[in-house]
């Protein structure tokens, strides 16, 4: 199984780059294909509503900004599985995977059965690290975007500074069962 386990954090050592470096090891333990994208590296910009509203997204499913995005998109359709991990910013997900989910949905949600992310499992881990709080309206904004893009939920992990070393572990595990069960 090809798992894509997206970070959304410009921080390389901090809660939420342990938590992708949790289910990257867990998808691994059960044979599956593991590769972390960091979102922060790449150049992906907020989406325009371009024309009038749409642009090319509604009809092609396309987006004609040109960036990072492009290829992401493909390698999204390609993978079996996704792990995506933010850090939560004002109980909601970081910019950068706001940007990125926030195009893809636009392209792949109006593909409704035809999505490239249709019935693939996803877990969606919120990682506040400061008060701790937020996560649960993050999860809830991850849940309302795994619905839209029509993939499948297989779990929503919370996790802050004080939960960490058993989130750690509970993100490894159903990385391990994702790649195992589906």
């Amino acid at each position: 199984m090809n798992v894509l386990v997206f970070s959304a954090s410009p921080n390389k050592d901090g809660l939420t780059a342990a938590c992708a470096a949790a289910a990257v090891k867990g998808a691994a333990l059960a044979g599956g294909q593991a590769v972390e994208v960091r979102l922060n590296d790449l150049q992906i910009g907020k989406c325009q509503a371009c024309d009038n509203g749409w642009g090319t997204c509604l009809e092609e499913h396309t987006c004609k900004m040109q960036d990072d995005f492009q290829a992401l998109q493909e390698r999204v359709r390609q993978a079996d599985a996704y792990v995506l991990v933010t850090p939560v910013y004002w109980g909601e997900m970081s910019e950068s995977s706001k940007a990125f989910t926030d195009r893809l949905r636009r392209c792949e949600a109006t593909r409704k059965e035809e999505s490239g992310l249709f019935n693939k499992p996803v877990i969606a881990v919120a990682a506040a690290g400061g008060s701790g709080n937020g996560m649960i309206t993050c999860l809830a904004s991850m849940e309302r975007w795994i619905e839209h893009v029509r993939a499948r939920k297989f779990d929503l992990i919370p996790v802050n500074r004080w939960s960490r070393e058993y989130k750690l572990e509970a993100i490894r595990a159903a990385a391990q069962a994702m790649v195992r069960n589906s």
